[in-house]
């Protein structure tokens, strides 16, 4: 019998509780880039959770367990502090499904639900960033119909950090799982 998953708005005491999540789902990058770089990446990802940038903070439970979190940003300007990017529509960043619940369709339904909030907000674009190490979601990207925005690529030291982007108004039955 599969358990059922709660979509909702973070509370501001969830924060803690995402920031585990959040390091317990990207602690399998440590192993891969230099620790100076994943000290910094860490360090980032604490301050995304528990600052004030984004626009919502979105997270998945079961049994009132908190096992995802996605974080949606107005603009390039509040996401990375880059407003050269010029982006001025929502951006999903930090993504992050505990390892435990992989596989159940936690992140589809982050998504989903970060595309909704955009289209409620006047969105057309949902946008987003992530980089080659994360094979993976990427292909979920894919899948879900985000396309390369070349234009919107960023140089993190050495990595290339790839920009995505959703269609909104083509996209709606198809990420909205209608």
């Amino acid at each position: 019998m599969s358990q059922k998953i709660i979509i909702r708005e973070a509370e501001n005491n969830d924060r803690d509780a995402i920031a585990e999540v959040m390091l317990d789902a990207y602690h399998q990058y440590s192993e891969v880039m230099p620790e100076p770089l994943w000290l910094e990446y860490r360090k980032s990802l604490l301050e995304s959770v528990h600052g004030d940038a984004p626009i919502v903070r979105i997270i998945a439970e079961i049994d009132k367990k908190i096992i995802g979190s996605a974080l949606l940003f107005s603009s390039s300007e509040t996401a990375y502090g880059k407003p050269e990017l010029g982006i001025h529509s929502p951006i999903l960043r930090l993504l992050a499904v505990s390892p435990s619940a992989r596989g159940l369709g936690v992140a589809t339904q982050l998504i989903h639900e970060a595309a909704r909030r955009s289209r409620d907000l006047g969105a057309t674009t949902l946008n987003l960033h992530t980089s080659e190490m994360m094979a993976s979601a990427i292909k979920l990207y894919q899948r879900l119909g985000f396309k390369r925005a070349y234009e919107t690529d960023l140089m993190n030291g050495e990595t290339l950090v790839q920009g995505f982007r959703l269609d909104l108004l083509s996209s709606l039955s198809t990420i909205a799982g209608q």
